[in-house]
């Protein structure tokens, strides 16, 4: 006589994975925006681009 064990059905939980990885997303997204599209990203930017260009010996 075999014994059946119980095992619980995991069907829903890859799509609760997905579902929080796109809202880690979407927050992450947000949270980058915010950060890029005001003074600090602009000044970020321009300094990077700036030493990208001295690097290269072009500026």
């Amino acid at each position: 006589m075999a014994l059946r064990t119980f095992r619980p059905s995991q069907r829903g939980v890859t799509t609760a994975e997905y579902a929080v990885a796109t809202a880690a997303g979407a927050g992450f997204a947000g949270l980058l925006y915010k950060l890029l599209s005001g003074g600090f990203g602009d000044k970020l930017i321009k300094t990077l681009f700036d030493h990208v260009l001295n690097l290269l010996g072009l500026g």
